[in-house]
């Protein structure tokens, strides 16, 4: 399964990550740990949403959908419409 996932950051509340793993465990742990280069400045992170899926290429466009702007709006409005997003 590959599992989309969002995550928050508990220090800066309007900082979200958007991305794709297989192992949604040791992916929030690396987050966490400061060895993922582009979000160690915002840690730590929770888990805020995630969306497994079978295949591959879904998990790769929906990613990619919600980075997009149309997507993020969607994230705002849809899946977090109650947290304040920037």
């Amino acid at each position: 399964m590959y599992t989309v996932y969002i995550l928050r950051s508990v220090n800066h509340s309007d900082r979200l990550y958007i991305g794709l793993t297989t192992d949604l465990k040791k992916r929030l742990i690396a987050h966490n740990d400061g060895s993922m280069t582009y979000s160690k400045r915002f840690c730590p992170w929770e888990l805020e949403a995630y969306i497994s899926l079978k295949d591959k290429k879904v998990a790769e466009d929906f990613e990619r959908y919600l980075k997009s702007g149309s997507g993020f709006a969607f994230l705002k409005k849809r899946l977090l419409p109650s947290r304040k997003i920037q």
